[in-house]
């Protein structure tokens, strides 16, 4: 009973109510972007946005009891456990938008690659910390990529190019965290963009389009290829959302982008868009603050963990969080092309938000255990 005590006077309250903060605004925003629908997804996203949120703060509290050592120490299990699952998705999966087959119903329809991330971020940390002394070798660092390329070819299989990217961007924080060589990062900088334009010609053609798009917007270009203008649609509509907001927005539930329903997939890929649309510039920034202070927390517990692995933890959980906040902003001002990577805490997704807290509670697991009281 006095660990227990123990534990949740080191907890970080003030994280854990950033995290609240944009949950129960993500909500909020969600139940704007799908006023008045009559779709029964739609009507069911609040309620399954509210039943999700409170599942992930009961799994953050039980993460945070459980030693993460005792999660590093099922490794091999864990890994085994993301394959399967994955695999299950190529056998049994069910099909989303664009024909992408990404969940499995299990009673109910959960997706294997966001379960994924968070087995990766504890697997790769574990393989760092029990080769944290090697990490002049370069074969330290292929058995890495190995480690890492099973999972992620079966994400872009699904095909799920988005979570793809994420896992990359994840393996890079933990190998940077563990103090990979500037001479490796430069050398497989130049095996990936050899490799890149071959794996383009693989891509499907709905995430083809998307790229296209993305050039053709920044170029002004194609204007004469209806397929990228029924592409970009969504882009302009975005854009034209955030712009239209001002300092302070229209208003919560009345812009009429987002009431009109102009603005596509609102509630998902842009609710950005509905944020800036209805709060204004302010209420954008105030966003991108929570979200920088949530990644700021993590990254202070991952300076004090007590131990590599807790310290590599948080450095691939703080990764994941910023880069689907840069990907998801980026492609709402038409910065970056569309992947469907939400935004994270916010956007509709009850699997994404589960296991975006689940990494928040592996992240509190590390700093109830640190090596100093005050952080």
């Amino acid at each position: 009973m006095n660990q227990e005590t123990n534990i949740f006077q080191r907890f970080d309250y003030s994280l854990f109510a950033a995290t609240m903060l944009l949950i129960v605004f993500g909500i909020l925003m969600i139940a704007s972007a799908t006023q008045g629908a009559v779709d029964p997804d739609l009507i069911s996203r609040v309620p399954d946005q509210i039943n999700f949120a409170i599942i992930s703060v009961v799994a953050v509290f039980l993460l945070t009891v459980i030693d993460y050592r005792m999660l590093g120490g099922l490794h091999i299990w864990l890994y085994v456990i993301m394959i399967i699952l994955l695999l299950m998705v190529e056998f049994l999966g069910v099909e989303g938008d664009a024909g992408a087959q990404r969940w499995i119903n299990l009673g109910i329809r959960i997706q294997p690659s966001e379960i994924g991330k968070i087995i990766i971020i504890v697997t790769l940390s574990n393989f760092y910390a029990n080769n944290y002394t090697k990490m002049e070798s370069f074969g330290t660092v292929i058995k890495s990529l190995i480690h890492l390329a099973v999972p992620t070819a079966l994400i872009f299989l699904q095909p799920d190019l988005g979570t793809t990217i994420v896992f990359g961007v994840i393996w890079f924080a933990i190998s940077w965290g563990a103090g990979i060589r500037l001479r490796h990062v430069a050398l497989l900088g130049t095996v990936v963009a050899i490799v890149v334009p071959l794996g383009f010609s693989k891509l499907e053609d709905y995430q083809v389009a998307r790229f296209t798009t993305f050039i053709c917007i920044a170029i002004d270009g194609c204007q004469n290829d209806e397929a990228v203008q029924e592409a970009r649609y969504n882009i302009d509509q975005a854009i034209i959302s955030i712009g239209s907001g001002g300092l302070f927005g229209k208003g919560y539930t009345v812009g009429s982008q987002n009431a009109g329903r102009f603005l596509r997939v609102r509630h998902t890929d842009f609710i950005f868009s509905v944020i800036a649309h209805e709060f204004g510039f302010a209420g954008a920034v105030a966003t991108m603050c929570l979200l920088g202070f949530v990644v700021f927390r993590i990254l202070k517990g991952a300076r004090y963990a007590s131990d590599p692995l807790g310290s590599l933890i948080c450095y691939g959980v703080a990764g994941m969080i910023f880069f689907q906040t840069v990907v998801s902003i980026g492609m709402n001002l038409s910065l970056m092309p569309v992947t469907g990577l939400t935004l994270p805490f916010v956007s509709s997704g009850g699997t994404s938000l589960l296991f975006t807290m689940i990494g928040i509670g592996l992240v509190q697991s590390v700093i109830v255990r640190r090596k100093r009281l005050q952080i």
